[in-house]
């Protein structure tokens, strides 16, 4: 009989528990859904239902995200104002408003605000299909639930987050500005904020790097995954009971703002180098 060397034995062991840990049933899901897609006899995704996702999950949380972008990008303007006349402002507003806005707080916040609106419709819509035994009754018709109730929300989710982060950022920096700025004309004589949408402008496209656009897609990407993966999981493994599923819906959101957080640090390292480089232009 062959036996495994103690390397392969605790590799064998690393992965056994790795497979039996959270991330390891919520990365194995998301791999099974994946499979589906390459199945044969499969019902094909229904392109209607992914339009549908799109508009529950990006759609409908555009006014929220919109204002809460608004919010952010005025306080941190007008919080920030002060300093112009004291470091120049050359690029001071434009690397601050990328950092701040593109690179962090808008894909974060945009994140917390799907998982906490939609990824929690998504869990209470799947637990209670679980409850009331309609994936058993998917699977008794051969139909695959990863691929008739996973996929569609996950390339949905996908597609409405980063619309949704798009229009944050756009809120946040645009409608940020317009309304510092009509602030500062209305209150010309406490509140003067000396800022042109020219300069301003100019100097957030020259802060913006090419990794400013991959990192613009690829955390949505993994945000919107993790949303809509922590939904399906703990809408799917739910107890057959209507009042489990308030606790699947807390937990699925509290988790995906936990992997939301800890997938944004790990992304971060990827701006070290340009953090370096621009470091004595923003300090």
């Amino acid at each position: 009989m062959y036996s495994l060397s103690a390397p392969g034995r605790a590799l064998n062991w690393f992965g056994h528990k790795f497979l039996q840990s959270h991330v390891g049933q919520l990365l194995s899901l998301l791999l099974q859904a994946l499979r589906s897609l390459f199945l044969k006899g499969n019902r094909k995704i229904d392109i209607r239902e992914i339009i549908s996702h799109i508009y529950n999950i990006g759609v409908k949380s555009l006014p929220l995200i919109l204002i809460v972008g608004t919010i952010l990008g005025t306080v941190l303007i007008v919080n920030t104002a002060g300093l112009v006349p004291k470091v120049g402002f050359g690029n001071f507003f434009g690397n601050l408003m990328v950092i701040a806005i593109v690179r962090e707080l808008g894909p974060i916040l945009t994140g917390f605000l799907i998982a906490g609106r939609s990824g929690s419709s998504l869990t209470t819509r799947i637990a209670s299909m679980k409850v009331n035994s309609e994936i058993d009754a998917l699977e008794t018709l051969g139909i695959n639930p990863m691929r008739f109730l996973v996929m569609p929300a996950l390339i949905g989710g996908i597609i409405a987050m980063l619309i949704a982060n798009c229009f944050f950022c756009i809120s946040a920096i645009g409608t940020g500005f317009l309304i510092t700025k009509t602030a500062s004309v209305i209150l010309e004589g406490p509140f003067k904020v000396q800022l042109e949408w020219g300069s301003y402008s100019a100097s957030i496209i020259a802060a913006l790097k090419p990794v400013d656009f991959i990192m613009g897609f690829i955390k949505p990407f993994i945000f919107a995954s993790i949303i809509t993966t922590n939904a399906c999981y703990y809408g799917t493994r739910i107890r057959n009971d209507l009042r489990f599923v308030p606790i699947a819906t807390s937990r699925s959101i509290v988790s995906s703002f936990l992997f939301i957080v800890a997938s944004d640090l790990i992304l971060s390292f990827a701006y070290i180098i340009e953090y370096m480089k621009s470091m004595s232009s923003v300090i």
